[in-house]
């Protein structure tokens, strides 16, 4: 007999939300037009989302030499940690950006070029590491460790590359938002 408990759903769920955060965050950036009432309160969520990408790489860091040390509860906690304020950074994001119009960024020569491979690099790799940190929850959460191990190895590089980078793409940025 084949029930909804005995079947494991997680991978589609991890598959469906894969593609749908890049897409719903998409559609937000490039909307014609914002929501007019979240009011002013709005234009603090760019210094909250710094606050937010800085804890997050900080815990990716404490999380990998919490392992390396072999002390697992520690680990699990900054990665849950870390995992939540990731979660709580696309509320975030997406109510900003559903809300507001970008910042464009107005510096000019070389630091343009650099900020802006920081930021497509950034982006991009937002929208990769997706599927990779599910995946990894999911597999610790499940006691699969092999399989934790071995989605790590990717996860880990690209998500603490995103956090850094969303710091200093906020960092870059900073003076040209309009409070």
């Amino acid at each position: 007999m084949n029930t909804i408990q005995s079947k494991n759903y997680f991978p589609l769920i991890i598959s469906i939300l894969s593609i749908a955060i890049p897409i719903v965050v998409a559609l937000l950036l490039f909307m014609p037009s914002k929501i007019d009432n979240a009011g002013a309160w709005v234009y603090f969520l760019p210094h909250f989302n710094g606050i937010i990408n800085t804890s997050t790489s900080i815990l990716l860091i404490a999380g990998f030499w919490f392992i390396s040390k072999g002390n697992i509860t520690y680990h699990k906690n900054a990665m849950i940690s870390a995992f939540v304020l990731g979660s709580l950074f696309l509320v975030s994001y997406v109510i900003y950006h559903a809300s507001t119009d970008s910042t464009p960024f107005g510096g000019e020569g070389w630091i343009r070029t650099v900020y802006f491979f920081i930021l497509i690099s950034h982006i991009i790799l937002a929208a990769v590491v997706v599927p990779f940190v599910l995946f990894a929850f999911y597999y610790a959460l499940s006691n699969k460790i092999d399989k934790h191990k071995k989605v790590v190895k990717f996860t880990l590089p690209i998500w603490l590359y995103v956090s850094v980078t969303g710091v200093i793409v906020y960092l870059m940025i900073r003076p040209y938002y309009s409070f």
